[in-house]
């Protein structure tokens, strides 16, 4: 199996200081400049004395209906009350169609706020994320929180065609190159646009079930960090020790980003599609649901404990050394948030007596690191991971296909040169016999640009739905693929258990995998591998065999 730290195109610079346009410039395209300094997000994360507070707006579907016009009002709100650092606006939810979210954080620019967009993978193709970057660097947009998104669900005349051409990890490369000053190929040869000014963060999720789904995704977020991510934002759930063991995670690795924690008000209708995964990657446990339906009897139907629940959460998360906090919840009202806050700053100084009360382990869920009984949080101490079950049967094909690869697929070992001059004579479009084996084993999809080799030899793109050669997204529950809950184990559960058997899991964080090249599409991946046309290429230094006239890497 390969195992060379893969870095294609330029080096990540999340950490680096990059020459930025002239801000005065950017701010005067804007018609209501404001004082960055004292209602900049980028400035409230990374001080070290500021609590960050964003608010999450969902605008909904439309583009004059009730939700847009009540999305304007809490922006107008929010920035006439100065508590709030930026509004989060969400990117088609759920997998359904919604007003574009860059369009709607330049109005909200213009009144004083700054928006922090979700920018997710999903819907759009490599050049239509690119282009949308350059649409926001121009409308002076800034903060984008990189997600893999929703699988689409809704759409006009029935459900769409789903498109993930790239994954967070590429897309936080291109954005760290744009923030260099992208380098594009032109007819006279290259040019170097001027640098973009994007802060950009990602996701990651601790609410996992199983340990190949939580270590699935921290080695994600890893790669993530690697890839530039300049900031992180956590999933949703209520298991305090949950939340802090992403500080601890971070700390154990020596990430000295700021963190964000994820907190939403929770009614007890939310709760229970949450808890049936009906909502991808939030996570509320029976317990949890319990306590809710007991509240919802009360004259206010709960409000009151929904809020103080937020705004406790608020306070622990500030007192274990979270950067700052998203609030959202369905039909949440300004005055509703400015009381999380300052309910939240007023429980702060006691945040420890309130980790009790936020006791929501899933049933037999994996923990990173050992329980500390005397906080109810974690030690530094990972658990001992050599004897948990794999989540995944590993059988005799996985074995097999090792073997295979060590004596034919291994670079100057075996028969790979002979292999390699067989295929010097090969036509890439002709591959019946390739074609045969790997369809009936791995449902191949003929991409030409095949990850088995870094995936354990199970193929994302025909086994994940959203064709992810970098990780998990975050929908998976208790291993099940989001698409296919309780008929398709998540594939990278299935990838990390493989891998597990043999000692080999960190290769799931050693290298990046470029996106698919769709020049490579209906040829023979074998030829591509052999022939140093593929990302392997470059991954493992395979160049073509001396005096051989064909293609190399495209």
């Amino acid at each position: 199996m390969p195992s060379p730290l893969f870095l294609y195109g330029k080096p990540p610079i999340s950490h680096t200081k990059v020459n930025h346009l002239d801000e005065d410039r950017r701010m005067s395209n804007m018609e209501n400049s404001f004082n960055k300094e004292n209602t900049s997000f980028k400035n409230s994360i990374l001080d070290k004395n500021t609590f960050s507070t964003t608010w999450e707006l969902v605008p909904g579907r439309g583009a004059f209906e009730r939700s847009q016009e009540a999305a304007l009002l809490a922006a107008e709100q929010a920035a006439k009350g100065g508590k709030v650092h930026a509004l989060t606006i969400t990117d088609n939810p759920g997998g359904n169609p919604a007003i574009l979210a860059d369009f709607l954080g330049q109005e909200i620019i213009k009144m004083g706020i700054e928006p922090l967009i979700h920018f997710t993978c999903k819907d759009k193709n490599r050049n239509q994320l690119e282009s949308q970057l350059y649409a926001l660097d121009r409308a002076g947009i800034r903060n984008l929180l990189v997600m893999t998104g929703d699988y689409p669900r809704t759409g006009f005349a029935g459900r769409p065609k789903p498109v993930f051409d790239l994954d967070p990890t590429h897309l936080l490369r291109i954005i760290g190159e744009m923030n260099q000053g992208l380098e594009v190929k032109t007819p006279k040869g290259t040019a170097q646009h001027k640098a973009s000014d994007f802060f950009a963060g990602a996701v990651v999720s601790p609410f996992k079930t199983l340990e190949a789904e939580q270590m699935a995704q921290y080695f994600k977020l890893k790669k993530k960090i690697e890839s530039g991510a300049q900031f992180i934002v956590t999933q949703l759930g209520y298991d305090a020790r949950k939340f802090h063991e992403v500080l601890q995670f971070m700390k154990l690795h020596e990430y000295d980003i700021p963190v964000v924690g994820n907190i939403y008000v929770l009614s007890y209708g939310a709760a229970k599609l949450m808890s049936q995964n009906k909502m991808p990657g939030c996570v509320v446990t029976d317990k949890l649901v319990a306590e809710l339906d007991k509240e919802r009897n009360s004259p206010d139907k709960g409000r009151e404990a929904r809020l103080l629940r937020a705004a406790k959460m608020y306070a622990f998360m500030k007192g274990m050394g979270f950067a700052g906090v998203q609030i959202g919840g369905h039909n949440l009202k300004y005055e509703e948030v400015e009381y999380i806050i300052e309910k939240g700053e007023e429980l702060t100084a006691n945040w420890q007596d309130l980790i009790p009360e936020f006791d929501y382990p899933i049933p037999d869920g994996f923990y990173y690191f050992e329980k500390d009984e005397k906080t109810g949080l974690n030690t530094d101490k990972p658990v001992d991971r050599d004897d948990i079950p794999l989540a995944s049967p590993v059988g005799f094909q996985f074995w097999s296909m090792w073997q295979m690869h060590k004596l034919a697929f291994t670079p100057d070992v075996g028969l790979f040169k002979t292999m390699q001059k067989i295929y010097t004579h090969k036509n890439p479009k002709r591959y019946p016999f390739e074609h045969f084996i790997k369809a009936l084993i791995y449902d191949c999809k003929d991409c030409g640009d095949c990850a088995l080799l870094d995936l354990a030899y199970l193929c994302p793109m025909s086994q994940c739905p959203k064709y992810l050669r970098n990780g998990q997204c975050g929908g998976s529950y208790k291993g099940w693929c989001e698409v296919y809950p309780n008929e398709r184990q998540c594939i990278y559960v299935r990838v990390f258990s493989r891998l597990k058997k043999y000692r080999e899991e960190e290769q799931l964080d050693s290298y990046q995998i470029p996106p698919a090249n769709w020049d490579l599409f209906q040829t023979s991946s074998w030829y591509n591998y052999y022939l140093g046309r593929d990302h392997s290429a470059l991954t493992l230094g395979i160049r073509p065999p001396e005096g051989f006239q064909g293609e190399g890497m495209q």
